[in-house]
């Protein structure tokens, strides 16, 4: 089974030669490591034990969150949902570009 981005696909149980799964898995590894990182900050560590680098059949990197309670699951959507919020925040109290240059001063 995949899905539109090809990241629902199997496991890489059995490995095929010239699939890059070292490659994969790596990159999994250091963005679960990032993650691993941030929930150790927010305390959330032990909210998610499972978390894990995988790579799928395609050599491509994927991070397992594990079996989460639905309240571990809820909390880490408020916190993507605050990111992104104070993130569109930011980039509104930004002043706009001007495209003329200012004339220095005599």
């Amino acid at each position: 089974m995949t899905d539109r981005r090809g990241v629902v696909v199997k496991r890489a149980e059995d490995l095929s030669p010239g699939v890059p799964y070292a490659r994969g898995w790596n990159r999994a590894r250091r963005s679960a490591g990032t993650l691993a990182d941030q929930l150790v900050l927010l305390g959330l560590d032990s909210d998610f034990p499972g978390l894990v680098a995988d790579v799928n059949v395609f050599g491509d990197g994927l991070v397992q969150l594990g079996t989460v309670s639905p309240d571990a699951a809820e909390l880490l959507a408020q916190l993507i949902t605050a990111g992104f919020a104070g993130e569109l925040r930011g980039t509104m109290a930004e002043p706009p570009m001007t495209t003329q240059r200012e004339a220095p001063a005599a």
